[in-house]
């Protein structure tokens, strides 16, 4: 998986990119209260219509746009339109209209701006804008990730190239866009990968720090962010290598021994050894073994975790909470957040809490 986007130029593999973002965005759960005091809002369809419910599962909205995201630093991204005729803007709690609508397409709010594209989907571009629609960041830029620890994954693509750099917040390149791939920056450190004359396009990954200096030589296959001290890599291919931990000299802290691996959270990281998945601690001692055919990451102490067709929640001791009958997520937006989750049944999202009742049930 690409760090800081997709590897294709297509509209839909955009759109789909950046709805996986907005949706897993934690402010898609959150709690009761936001840092401003003000209730926090879960997204819900109904009948082609999105809207807004609060923790309780009171409608506080009413579905009236055609696709809406969670909110992020007060503020939603919503869509108005049909495909190929809609446009995007942000509102804030009380339904209104913080920024019209304008937009080919928008991101998630972080740090206080929010990457949003402009101009058609053939030639569009993505620049940033700021929480009253200035445009802080001018459309230059083929695709754009969201600010973390004040710098922003940007791509430029060339004659069958495509190259990754990082800015600022007052839009000025920070890194020079050089690397073939480009991961957030996250406990000081961003994964990144080196050019390639291979098919693929993409080299060795190492780390920078947010000078631009390597700080962990590129030598691995693939890598994934820092998390709890520690960072997945690929040392080999990605059909016969194997996957460990790093710490942030580059040591190995865990063997490459896994078939696939996750980044830490709440102690304990998700591994997959042949066709199955379970979790191990910091030490790489297997916690739970693997014993489900799909799992996710720890949050407010359970994780989802899939048998066959359908998933349950798991607590740290690996048994199973919440049993057994949710479909498998697209997007893969599972996990609790201030003690709600968002479920799939039937091809349908619902919100549970942490006992399994059903706070919003399932709905189109």
């Amino acid at each position: 998986m690409n760090g800081c986007g997709p590897g294709r130029s297509d509209e839909m593999t955009v759109r789909i990119t950046l709805a996986v973002l907005l949706l897993a965005s934690p402010m898609l759960f959150g709690c009761t209260r936001d840092q401003w005091g003000q209730p926090v809002l879960f997204v819900v369809e109904v009948n082609g219509k999105w809207g807004f419910i609060d923790k309780t599962g009171t409608m506080v909205l009413n579905p009236q746009f055609d696709m809406a995201f969670a909110f992020s630093e007060g503020l939603a991204a919503v869509m108005i339109g049909d495909f190929g005729t809609d446009m995007f803007g942000y509102i804030d709690k009380t339904g209104k209209y913080a920024i019209n609508p304008r937009f080919v397409l928008a991101a998630p709010f972080s740090e206080g701006l929010a990457a949003v594209r402009m101009g058609d989907a053939e030639t569009g571009k993505f620049g940033f804008v700021d929480k009253t629609g200035t445009i802080v960041a001018d459309p230059q830029f083929d695709f754009a990730a969201s600010f973390s620890e004040g710098l922003a994954g940007v791509m430029i693509r060339g004659s069958g190239t495509r190259e990754w750099g990082f800015i600022d917040k007052t839009g000025v390149i920070a890194i020079d866009p050089q690397f073939s791939d480009a991961f957030a920056f996250s406990e000081g450190l961003a994964a990144v990968a080196t050019e390639s004359q291979g098919s693929s396009g993409i080299g060795k990954y190492g780390y920078i720090d947010k000078t631009g200096t390597m700080a962990i030589n590129p030598q691995f296959d693939s890598a994934e962010p820092f998390s709890e001290g520690l960072a997945p890599v690929l040392v080999g291919d990605f059909m016969t290598g194997k996957w460990g931990y790093i710490d942030k000299t580059g040591a190995m802290a865990i063997s490459p021994q896994f078939d696939h691996a996750e980044h830490f959270s709440q102690g304990l990281a998700l591994v997959r050894i042949g066709d199955k998945e379970g979790y191990i601690d910091k030490t790489g001692e297997q916690v739970i073994e693997p014993q489900f055919d799909e799992a996710w990451p720890f949050s407010e102490g359970l994780a989802a975790a899939r048998i066959g067709d359908h998933c349950g929640f798991i607590d740290k001791t690996g048994a199973m909470v919440i049993s057994i009958q949710f479909d498998e997520p697209f997007p893969d937006v599972v996990g609790f957040h201030e003690g709600l989750a968002r479920v799939r049944v039937g091809g349908k999202w619902g919100y549970i809490d942490m006992t399994g009742r059903y706070v919003w049930e399932p709905s189109s």
